[in-house]
């Protein structure tokens, strides 16, 4: 739509019904009507009629070379103009998006209001954008002395992609102006490109991709959700070179300067051989002959590890199968180190291996019963001493009541009647060497 200013040009002529729209595109009237074009300028047409497409084509050429007049060199004794930074923005869905430019209007004329209104159709009164309840609350206009204009438009939204207008009024009613074309807005959502899987060793690309062409963006990459620094981001790619195991998460994409609106999250997963492989015993601690022990083999492998096989060092052959081994009575037969290997679609990897010793019953059984038998010993041994040390007391006591002393070389033949009294400590004797 144009200002309402009714001047004609004798350089160039429209040939009859044949208009310009907003968006300086050749289209025909096949009905009376106001034809306004872009610059300006407008002529009543009454004719219905037929064109073909090289009068079209002859009348959108005519609309670019009068939108062009209007704004470059003040045609037809106008001085509207209406001039956007920005002709196309690309906005990312939440963000907050300004819309700038300047104006011009004819000397004399007053402004006495301005807005911004959205698709404006030639011969319908544009409405305020402030008073549509789809923006309420989520537009503010700006203007100033300088006849600087600008929009701000908050928590951008899908359904915000339409051609944004700035309209002027003033206190001549006649003389009014939308600026057209005006900015065309577009909305996007970030989105990661990648692959789902890949082979650990090999390179991998990540994308974050939009659906429009944002203004020199810089791109800020997020690895569960904390920004990799240390990668290599070429525009709006990161590249991971030699991919490992370690590259696995989930991976983001955002904007500088809008960092809180990342995109939705991709999981990349990477395959890769076993790795980190051991083995661990229960119960742990010294192992006692007759109880049993379980080795359980550990590993870290995608896809998860398929087989697990135990070998005893020394072995030509496996000992066992599955994650678990179990000992049942071990004997001094399972000592000797164990070793476990896991394997996947991608490789195979063995744990260092595991002593299992036989250590018999504990020390301290070994210890106890040397003390007790040293006790009981000792106990004897005294017994003994005091049955001696007693029976050589009796036999002194015997000796002192009739002495026997006898010279060795002589023998008494004559005949001893046998003692009353003493025989019970010759016995006791008999009896104590008799034990010995």
């Amino acid at each position: 739509m144009a200002g309402a200013s009714s001047h004609s040009s004798a350089s160039l002529q429209l040939p009859p019904s044949l208009c310009c729209n907003t968006y300086s595109v050749c289209y025909l009237s096949e009905s009376a009507q106001w034809c306004r074009v872009a610059a300006g300028v407008g002529e009543e047409r009454s004719e219905a009629v037929s064109y073909s497409n090289s009068d079209c084509l002859m009348g959108s050429r005519l609309c670019n070379q009068l939108f062009h007049a209007s704004y470059v060199s003040g045609a037809f004794g106008t001085k509207w103009s209406v001039k956007y930074n920005q002709q196309e923005i690309c906005a990312i869905k939440g963000s907050t998006v300004f819309m700038n430019g300047t104006f011009t209007l004819p000397e004399g004329l007053t402004v006495t209001e301005t807005f911004w209104t959205i698709d404006p159709v030639p011969g319908v009164e544009p409405t305020d954008l402030s008073k549509e309840p789809d923006y309420s609350g989520r537009v503010e206009f700006f203007t100033d002395d300088q006849k600087h204009f600008s929009l701000k438009l908050s928590d951008v939204m899908k359904k915000d992609e339409h051609q944004f207008c700035f309209k002027i009024k003033t206190n001549v009613e006649k003389e009014r102006w939308t600026g057209v074309p005006g900015v065309q807005l577009r909305v996007t959502e970030l989105l990661v490109e990648a692959p789902e899987e890949v082979t650990e060793g090999q390179t991998a690309d990540l994308t974050c991709k939009t659906t429009c062409s944002l203004t020199d963006p810089t791109f800020i990459w997020y690895k569960n959700g904390h920004p990799l620094t240390k990668k290599t981001i070429k525009n709006n790619q990161l590249h991971l070179q030699t991919v490992s195991s370690e590259d696995a998460g989930s991976y983001s994409c955002a904007v500088e300067g809008s960092q809180d609106l990342r995109s939705t999250a991709h999981s990349l997963r990477v395959r890769y051989p076993p790795k980190n492989v051991s083995v661990s015993i229960s119960p742990s601690g010294e192992i006692v002959e007759g109880s049993s022990v379980t080795l359980t083999c550990s590993s870290d492998g995608n896809p998860p590890v398929k087989n697990y096989t135990w070998f005893k060092e020394g072995g030509t052959s496996p000992v066992g199968s599955g994650q678990n081994y179990i000992i049942i009575n071990i004997t001094a037969d399972h000592t000797g180190l164990y070793y476990c290997e896991a394997q996947n679609d991608h490789g195979a990897l063995r744990s260092a291996g595991v002593p299992v010793s036989f250590k018999g019953y504990p020390v301290i059984l070994y210890v106890a019963l040397g003390v007790g038998l040293c006790f009981i010993f000792l106990v004897v041994l005294t017994a003994v001493f005091w049955r001696c040390s007693e029976s050589r007391r009796k036999r002194q006591d015997g000796n002192t009541d009739q002495p026997i002393y006898a010279n060795e070389g002589q023998k008494d033949h004559s005949p001893r009647p046998p003692p009353e009294d003493k025989s019970s400590v010759y016995a006791n004797v008999a009896v104590f060497k008799k034990q010995r």
